[in-house]
């Protein structure tokens, strides 16, 4: 048995006890602990299943050396704090599906197990059995000629219980999350096989569902639009029974599946029905099944090992995240948010542990002069996140990492991105550790009246006193400088604002504006948020949008040594995604495709590849490097892509290196 994959169980319910069954037949593992939150549930299942380690903890579990990998079996809500700890204790990771309650969670799962560098599948046990893959080959060989459309239901009728897993809202409970991840996995692998890849994304999700009295779905449905045409009629529930199969509709036949999840052929052979047109009955396709359904699944960890993930068609982790935001979009759109996914139920981080800086990390600092401590040189955006848990898992991991600078407006998401900041600052008691970016006065309301209201409601928002760094979102050429200037002085005399400063002013206008400051023997604008990035800014990006790009700019921000909260500091993508074939996001075309851009690309590229970096990072480098202080803000949709930038901190340019980018040598 030595050289078999030794196992432990997390948790000792239903589904860990037919996992633990199953792993006597596998060819590659053996059971070798149990862990659960009390001894004599650990014992009892021990006995049960012959299992020679028994803990009466998951942290005793996990710290077991004789323990390799794990099988995750608590119900969903606590699916990813144990995931990120197996990690963190250096086991491989088998987890029951859903991955966690909701895409931002699994994003943290993800990145874990690539940190610590071990295995990690989500189990959805069906993608592994042969029946898929055969379902797989006949979609891929045209056997139904193009796919049209895909239904796929999941659905049981279970005794209605508030407190049970299956009901309870504290449990996640609902037909979407437990059985509907089924049917939204299976319609995104076959969608994507039909386009000649491993899973899609679809471009459409539309929900409706029946909540019953905890305010779980009771039953579910969703219709789903891929690309070239496909589309999937998706039907979950766990209080109704309905007809569990796969249908696959083409334009030369159909398929059907007639036991497509739960595979009960232990050893023995499954069913795929394949209708062409113009043919009288239906050709029955038996599969040979070498196993049992969970030991496949066991076997498939043991033979990916090396990688870390399974491959296609069991679930690698970008089709694990895309198969959570999908279920988002389905949850979304009948209202069903748990309740632990409220802003005011955000009290702790994922991992459930209190939030500190890594003792190792690679941010930089830089100062400003009136705000009290560090301000790390990269500033994370808060202007898209509209959910606490994605907005809380995004911070967290910011944070972590060493970054404690957050720029916000208070016209982003009308208001629902200052109170995520709010909630998460509150929550975290990280209020004097973190620097808060906030901006106000955006037009149409850039008046001072208006400004002096939306300072007062940001501060509400943001649930603080004080605002680090405040500055005026647009400028208005009908209100003189004096009047700006007055306004911002009150609320820094209030002690609502540390320092004050402008975005989109031209710098004709901050000289006005600091002139008629110093003459009065008030404070002026100590800091600047124009656009600034390697690419230039070939049209705004919104009206009076201003870069600070040009050499004047830069000349006059090295000569005063302002600061520069660089916006749109990676040119929105310019440097990951453009290609002057592609056309097809035009607002990335409008606002930066030209043939000198091309020129500060492939220049970025040639130094990426020297220094041995993503092209992101050398032209995030160039704005970090300017002869004045800079400060770059990101937005990062996901961990990955926080996680990408960082690298950008360790590059050194020179003078020479910048100006050869900027194509000036």
């Amino acid at each position: 048995m030595a050289d078999r994959l030794a196992w432990g169980i997390l948790s000792t319910g239903r589904i860990a006890g037919v996992f633990a069954r199953a792993l006597a037949h596998s060819e590659t593992g053996v059971l070798v602990a149990v862990g659960s939150r009390t001894p004599s549930a650990a014992e009892h299942f021990g006995e049960q299943h012959h299992v020679p380690h028994r803990h009466g903890s998951y942290e005793a579990l996990l710290a077991d050396p004789d323990v390799q990998a794990v099988y995750i079996a608590t119900p969903h809500p606590m699916h990813a704090e144990w995931a990120i700890k197996a990690a963190e204790a250096g086991k491989h990771i088998l987890c029951e599906k859903p991955l966690t309650l909701n895409h931002a969670e699994a994003m943290a799962v993800v990145e874990a197990a690539r940190e610590h560098d071990v295995f990690l599948m989500e189990a959805f046990m069906y993608r592994c059995h042969p029946q898929t893959a055969k379902l797989i080959e006949l979609i891929r060989s045209k056997a139904i000629g193009e796919v049209r459309v895909i239904q796929a239901t999941f659905s049981f009728r279970a005794d209605f219980d508030e407190t049970g897993r299956i009901c309870a809202n504290e449990l996640g409970g609902g037909g979407i999350l437990d059985v509907g991840c089924y049917c939204t996995s299976m319609a995104r692998l076959i969608a994507g096989v039909a386009g000649g890849q491993d899973f899609a994304e679809p471009a459409e999700v539309k929900g409706t569902g029946h909540l019953c009295e905890t305010g779980t779905d009771a039953w579910a449905l969703a219709s789903l639009s891929f690309p070239g045409g496909i589309l999937a009629s998706l039907a979950a529930g766990i209080l109704v029974n309905q007809e569990n199969v796969v249908r696959v509709f083409g334009s030369e036949g159909h398929i059907l599946v007639p036991q497509p999840w739960v595979i009960h052929v232990e050893g023995g052979t499954s069913i795929i029905l394949l209708q062409r047109d113009g043919e009288p009955r239906p050709q029955e396709i038996r599969v040979e099944t070498p196993g049992w359904l969970y030991a496949i699944e066991a076997d498939t960890v043991a033979e990916h090992l090396r990688s870390r993930q399974a491959s296609s068609p069991a679930m690698t982790w970008a089709d694990t995240l895309g198969n959570m935001k999908t279920l988002d979009r389905w949850r979304a759109s009948i209202g069903l948010v748990y309740h632990s996914e409220q802003p005011e139920a955000g009290k702790h981080p994922v991992h459930r542990r209190s939030l500190k800086r890594r003792a190792v990390h690679n941010m930089k600092y830089g100062h400003v002069s009136g705000v009290d401590g560090p301000v790390s040189r990269l500033v994370m955006g808060v202007d898209h996140q509209t959910t606490m848990p994605h907005a809380a898992v995004m911070f967290d991991d910011f944070f972590e990492r060493g970054g404690n600078s957050f720029d916000t407006a208070h016209v982003y998401g009308g208001g629902v991105c200052e109170r995520l900041l709010g909630c998460w600052l509150r929550h975290r008691g990280v209020r004097e550790e973190v620097v808060i970016l906030d901006k106000g006065g955006h037009t149409p309301w850039c008046t001072p009246k208006d400004v002096g209201r939306q300072i007062v409601e940001s501060l509400e928002r943001l649930q603080t006193d004080y605002i680090d760094v405040y500055m005026l979102h647009r400028d208005n050429a009908d209100v003189g400088v004096d009047e700006f200037i007055g306004v911002l002085n009150e609320h820094k005399a209030a002690g609502h604002l540390r320092v004050f400063g402008v975005s989109n002013w031209s710098i004709e206008r901050i000289d006005a504006a600091n002139d008629y400051a110093n003459d009065r023997d008030l404070d002026g604008i100590s800091v600047v948020s124009n656009q600034f990035s390697l690419a230039r800014m070939v049209q705004p990006v919104w009206p009076d949008c201003l870069s600070a790009s040009d050499l004047a700019a830069r000349t006059w921000h090295a000569a005063t040594q302002t600061p520069l909260m660089a916006w749109s500091s990676q040119a929105r993508g310019f440097f990951h995604r453009a290609r002057p074939e592609d056309r097809s996001d035009r607002e990335l075309v409008r606002c930066w495709y030209c043939e000198d851009n091309f020129e500060r690309l492939r220049r970025a590229r040639r130094l990426a590849e020297k220094l041995e970096v993503p092209v992101i990072n050398v032209a995030l480098a160039y704005v970090l490097c300017q002869p004045f202080p800079t400060f770059a803000l990101i937005g990062p949709r996901t961990l990955a892509e926080t996680r990408t930038s960082l690298p950008a901190l360790d590059i050194e340019l020179s003078v020479d290196d910048l100006m050869w980018l900027n194509l000036e040598a």
